[in-house]
């Protein structure tokens, strides 16, 4: 099975209601509108500067420079 069709499997099995639906659609409609277009497999991200979870600064570069990189954004509670 291929991921796309296990995405679509993951996503019928959620049973979300039409309106958190409606708000996902909004948000995936307004950033293929933006024309953002993410990375590509192989791509390097641009150098950022983020505030950690702490409220401390953290720069890409300078995680990159100990190793592997790993970014989880969360959305807030739901």
């Amino acid at each position: 099975m291929s991921l796309k069709d296990r995405i679509a499997e993951f996503n019928a099995k959620r049973n979300r209601p039409p309106e958190i639906m409606a708000i996902v659609q909004r948000g995936n409609a307004y950033v293929k509108d933006s024309g953002a277009s993410g990375l590509h497999i192989g791509e390097h991200a641009p150098d950022f500067i983020l505030t950690n979870q702490r409220g401390e600064m953290v720069r890409l570069s300078e995680r990159l420079s100990r190793g592997p990189v790993i970014l989880n954004f969360y959305r807030g509670v739901w």
